[in-house]
């Protein structure tokens, strides 16, 4: 029977071998496009991301409209989750729940996304280190050394993760997809590097709802920084003490 020091070798060999293995493999089906790799260092070339802002976001359920769906009708498109010749999939960055307090009756509709936790579920148990939370709090997927394993999937406590199972063509060029990897929101931190809001958050302000605030958590006089303060706000699922990147005012 090997030893314990055998078992641990081995398995960090396998984890080596399936990791090079799932990095040629997703290569192969990736778009010409940004390695997300590379968004974990820089907000631009000349410009690295910082451990001094965190990146957030502020769920005002209280103007969330039911039947709503400007921010994921806003998402789908931005990163080519629908349409471009290929089938209806169930990948879905963001999805619109709608919730009924038994007590009082009353009802609310809220998006529902990765919520960027600062001590991530997913990042954890990865073996390949796909997941992993950039420094300024935006948890990303790596798709060139995702296996596909899925464990990511089944760790999330908010069942923000989709798996692709098709083929894909017309990818949208900055937020390449790749079968047999998993995929999730990921801020638009293409946008958000450029200094521009995610897709969601735009697309809600010009339909008139302002349901949505994004913005620097750190900055104290940031817009999000003066909402997070003015209204009651809460984590989903705040038991597992996970700091999330998302807070919801109004549920």
């Amino acid at each position: 029977m090997p030893s314990n020091n055998a078992k641990s070798n081995m398995n960090t060999e396998r984890r080596v071998f399936i990791g090079r293995a799932g990095a040629a493999a997703a290569m192969l089906t990736l778009a010409p496009g940004v390695r997300l790799v590379d968004l974990a260092l820089a907000r631009s070339a000349d410009e690295p991301a910082s451990d001094q802002m965190r990146w957030g976001m502020l769920v005002d359920a209280t103007k969330c409209a039911q039947g709503c769906t400007e921010c994921v009708d806003a998402c789908n498109e931005e990163f080519g989750l629908e349409g471009m010749g290929r089938p209806k999939t169930d990948a879905q960055y963001i999805r619109k729940i709608d919730l009924k307090d038994k007590t009082t009756g009353k009802r609310y509709s809220l998006p529902v996304m990765c919520q960027h936790c600062e001590t991530a579920p997913c990042v954890d148990v990865c073996p390949t280190g796909a997941s992993f939370r950039r420094v300024d709090g935006i948890v990303l997927v790596d798709k060139h050394i995702c296996i596909g394993c899925r464990y990511c999937m089944m760790a999330c406590p908010f069942k923000a993760r989709s798996f692709v199972h098709e083929n894909l063509t017309n990818q949208v060029p900055e937020a390449p997809r790749g079968k047999g990897t998993v995929e999730s929101c990921t801020f638009c931190v293409h946008r958000v590097d450029r200094d521009r809001e995610p897709a969601c958050v735009e697309a809600c302000s010009k339909a008139g709802h302002e349901a949505l605030v994004f913005g620097d958590m750190n900055d104290p006089g940031s817009r999000l920084s003066q909402r997070l303060r003015q209204l009651p706000n809460r984590q989903i699922r705040a038991d597992l003490g996970l700091n999330t990147g998302v807070r919801y005012h109004g549920v």
